[in-house]
C-alpha cells in the first residue's frame, strides 16, 4: 500500500514537471515555418483544448480556424484595411494607454521586440512594418479568430481566456507555436464578413500558430514576468 502511494506521488511530481516545462516553454512566437499543421494532429489539439474549463460548464466560445487559402484571404484583407488606415471596428472595445506599471510591462516588452528584430526608435516605417506583421499573422499558416455570443459578458470572456490558453499549451505540448493577439480582432467587421459570422456572436480575439521558425529574430525576443499574486492565511 505504501509502495503504491509512493509511486502515485512520484508519479504526480513528474506531471508537473511537465506541465511547468510547458508553460514556460509557451511563449508569443512572431515568426512561423509556412509548413502547415497536418489535420489530425490540429483536430487533436482542438479535442484536447475543449476540455477546458467553463462557469456552469456552458463553453462560450466558438473557435473558427483559418489554413491554406482562407487563411492568405485573410490575412490580405487584414492587412491591406491596417495598411490603409481603414476604420477599426472593433467587438468590443479596445484598451487605451495601459496605467502605471502595465504601461512599464508593455514598454519592456515592445524593447524586447524591437531590440531582437533590430527595429531602432526613431525608425518609424520599420515600427510601422512591425505592427503591420500583426495582421499578417506573422506568416502563421494558421490562425484562429475566438468568438463568444453577443448576450456574453465578462465571465465569459474570462471563459474564452481559459480555452485560449488550454489551445496553446496543447499546441506546446504537441511543438507547436502561438501567438495571442488582441490586433486580428481590430477590424471585426471583416473577419465576420470572410467567416460568414453574424451579428449574434463577437470576436474577442484571435491567436496566429504553426512551427516556429528558430531562425527568426522575433523569436530571440524574450519577456519577464512579475509576481502579481497575493497569499491570505
Amino acid at each position: 500500500m505504501a509502495t503504491a502511494a509512493v509511486a502515485g506521488a512520484v508519479e504526480r511530481v513528474n506531471e508537473s514537471d511537465v506541465l511547468e516545462g510547458l508553460l514556460r516553454e509557451r511563449r508569443s512566437v512572431r515568426g512561423f515555418k509556412k509548413d502547415p499543421v497536418p489535420a489530425d494532429l490540429l483536430e487533436r489539439v482542438l479535442d484536447m483544448a475543449q476540455l477546458a474549463p467553463s462557469n456552469c460548464n456552458v463553453q462560450p466560445w466558438t473557435a473558427h480556424v483559418v489554413s491554406g487559402e482562407s487563411a492568405e484571404r485573410m490575412r490580405t484583407v487584414l492587412h491591406d484595411a491596417a495598411k490603409s488606415g481603414t476604420k477599426m471596428t472593433p467587438d468590443f472595445p479596445l484598451t487605451g494607454a495601459y496605467p502605471g506599471h502595465y504601461r512599464g510591462r508593455q514598454i519592456d516588452a515592445a524593447k524586447a521586440l524591437f531590440a531582437a528584430t533590430n527595429v531602432a526608435r526613431e525608425d518609424v516605417a520599420a515600427r510601422t512594418e512591425s505592427f503591420l506583421r500583426n495582421f499578417r499573422f506573422f506568416d502563421a499558416p494558421h490562425a484562429m479568430f475566438l468568438f463568444i455570443p453577443a448576450w456574453a459578458g465578462m465571465r465569459e470572456a474570462a471563459d474564452c481566456g481559459m480555452y485560449a490558453q488550454s489551445f496553446m499549451l496543447a499546441l506546446t505540448a504537441n511543438g507547436l507555436a502561438s501567438c495571442a493577439q488582441g490586433a486580428l480582432s481590430h477590424h471585426a467587421e471583416i473577419v465576420h464578413r470572410e467567416l460568414g459570422v453574424g451579428d449574434d456572436h463577437k470576436l474577442l480575439f484571435g491567436i496566429a500558430f504553426g512551427y516556429e521558425d528558430p531562425d527568426h529574430p522575433a523569436n530571440t525576443a524574450r519577456t519577464v514576468r512579475d509576481r502579481d499574486h497575493v497569499l491570505h492565511g
